[in-house]
């Protein structure tokens, strides 16, 4: 009987469980009204020579180097345009027809401070891509928060606008 004891105190014994639990309520809501932006790209600075019956040269240091193209010198930039080595060229064979081709395109300099005027800034006309976003207006749209963590987005937003809105709840038992 005595070996028995422990075994009965043990299953009148009463049973304790412990648990942990949190919640968690996160509640987020925005509009948002697109801001004007402006863009614009850069026209490059480009060089063609091409020709036929031509032999091409430079001039490096006052001296004359045959067999050499010229071209964009990038070591040399004013306001962010290259400057072009002049290629001579000569008659290879005297009394023979040729020809010859070259253009150049100078690209746009670099463009000074640009101040914003009414949200967009005004950019100096160049000869790449410039894009021009007027941006959002808001309209009528409201959000209405209520206590409860429920949101409502409601009348008309305006283009370039929006409105979020969430709830997330999280339960942890540990």
């Amino acid at each position: 009987m005595k070996k028995l004891l422990p075994l009965l105190l043990l299953a009148f014994a009463p049973l304790q469980a412990k648990a942990d639990i949190t919640s968690k309520f996160v509640t987020a809501a925005s509009i948002s009204v697109n801001m004007p932006y402006s863009q614009t790209t850069r026209g490059a600075t480009v060089h063609q020579i091409s020709g036929s019956n031509l032999t091409p040269s430079i001039t490096v240091d006052g001296s004359a180097v045959s067999g050499r193209v010229g071209g964009l010198n990038l070591g040399s930039l004013t306001n962010g345009v290259p400057a072009l080595v002049n290629t001579d060229t000569s008659v290879t064979t005297t009394g023979s027809a040729f020809q010859k081709t070259e253009s150049i395109l100078y690209g746009d300099a670099t463009p000074s401070a640009v101040a914003p005027s009414s949200g967009i800034a005004s950019l100096p006309h160049l000869s790449g891509t410039t894009t021009v976003g007027s941006g959002g207006t808001l309209g009528s749209g409201v959000i209405t928060s209520l206590s409860s963590g429920v949101h409502t987005c409601s009348g008309a937003f305006g283009s370039g606008s929006g409105c979020t809105a969430s709830t997330t709840m999280s339960i942890t038992i540990d």
